[in-house]
């Protein structure tokens, strides 16, 4: 695998591990900037090297598909923000979600998950992997006690979302991964929504999932996922056979004796090998590039929101709004819980009074906001996702997610307050 090139000293604060972690400048060119190692493959020193890479017994870069330094400074600082031992980056936030629950789940497995998630992770975990073998319980009231009668024997996971997409429920993170560490069952989130806003790994979660397309990125340029190891589950507890035996394809190799980083390793080794979804350099530079400016924007990106979501909420054509910063959202004190003080994120629903014909009414009056299918972006977004992201879902499971037919999904960017409320109140009337 790639050598890190981390500071000796690295520092801790989350503005200056968003600037420098995982890079120094290189040696050979002296660029202070990460450089685009725009490459398929790498040389060699000679062939007893080449074997004792590909075995696994030293470090080194082979093919991109598996390892780039490029991309290996976007998993450092990740690995830095969140606090973990390993990070993998990955072709998209969609691709990081299959990698991370199929590196310990398999056919006749068990994995129970919050049903308000985002509508491509809620149609992987419904259907997909279904055809896979595993059985997914999708539970709507998210509480331990209810997470707790949904354990089988074959529970190997537990999923959710730190704010949901787009209901903005938080669950109450530190007694879920309590049970989950009682019952010896890793625990998955999306941090999406909560990129260095939530220390996930503070509360005992196990893995990290990300679509770095959004606010990790934050222009709307390029695609890619990651996955971050907190490094702290006991793979050796007994659920997780794959880890503790013999691996055929590496000759033998035991997972679990690679240490903390046992499941990042297992990761890329397995399934980025195997199936491929690889982020490229030209990505990996790119989302760099809005790391650097992670801190600032969250923040900014939370503060237009507050504002927005205040203004909305009084405005006589709303008829509601449904935002994790307002005192009436039901995981208000959550939030102010697991979250970075004054930051709520900045994606939120409205429900404009008149329906769906008002919603779509209104999506089509906008002209300061974008009408996509993104969120995390430095512009101001807009959406319908009864009928889009979340059109695959039932009625049922809509609801689940708080998706009423009238909901519109607005993720607040980064343009002068002044002028997002302009916009909307224009399309509102």
């Amino acid at each position: 695998m790639a050598k890190k090139n981390t500071p000796k000293s690295a520092p801790a604060q989350l503005a200056t591990l968003a600037l420098h972690a995982g890079h120094t400048p290189d040696r050979d060119t002296k660029s202070r900037a990460v450089p685009i190692y725009q490459t398929s493959s790498f040389t060699f020193d000679n062939t007893a090297d080449a074997a004792e890479i590909f075995a696994l017994k030293k470090a080194g870069n082979i093919y991109t598909r598996l390892n780039n330094p490029t991309t290996a400074v976007l998993e450092e600082r990740l690995v830095a923000i969140d606090g973990g031992v390993g990070a993998l980056a990955t072709a998209s936030g969609m691709s990081a979600i299959f990698l991370a629950v199929t590196n310990i789940l398999s056919a006749g497995d068990h994995m129970i998950t919050s049903a308000a998630l985002y509508g491509g992770t809620d149609t992987l975990f419904r259907f997909t992997l279904k055809r896979f073998g595993i059985d997914v319980t999708f539970i709507k009231d998210f509480t331990p006690a209810n997470i707790k009668k949904a354990i089988r024997k074959t529970t190997k996971a537990i999923y959710f979302e730190t704010i949901a997409n787009p209901s903005g429920d938080i669950p109450d993170i530190a007694p879920i991964t309590q049970l989950a560490n009682e019952q010896k069952i890793p625990v998955i989130v999306d941090n999406t929504f909560a990129p260095g806003i939530c220390r996930l790994f503070d509360y005992g979660v196990n893995i990290a999932v990300y679509s770095c397309t959004k606010w990790l990125g934050g222009h709307g340029t390029s695609i890619g996922g990651a996955i971050v190891d907190a490094g702290n589950f006991n793979w050796a507890s007994g659920r997780f056979p794959e880890f503790t035996t013999p691996d055929e394809s590496y000759h033998g190799l035991v997972f679990n004796d690679i240490g903390p980083a046992a499941f990042i390793f297992k990761a890329r080794v397995q399934g980025l090998r195997d199936i491929g979804p690889c982020m490229s350099p030209f990505n990996a530079f790119q989302i760099l590039q809005g790391v650097e400016t992670l801190p600032l924007r969250m923040k900014a990106h939370s503060e237009n929101a507050i504002k927005l979501a205040t203004y909305l909420a009084k405005h006589p054509k709303i008829k509601s709004v449904c935002y994790t910063g307002l005192p009436n959202h039901a995981s208000h004190k959550i939030a102010q819980k697991y979250l970075t003080p004054g930051c709520f994120g900045s994606v939120f629903g409205i429900e404009v009074k008149g329906g769906t014909k008002a919603a779509e009414k209104f999506i089509d009056s906008v002209k300061l906001a974008s009408h996509l299918a993104n969120v995390g972006d430095t512009k101001t977004l807009v959406i319908h996702p009864s009928s889009t992201t979340h059109q695959q879902l039932s009625d049922e499971a809509k609801i689940a997610c708080g998706l009423t037919p009238g909901f519109i999904r607005v993720s607040v960017g980064l343009e002068d307050i002044a002028d997002i409320i302009a916009d909307f109140d224009q399309a509102l009337k």
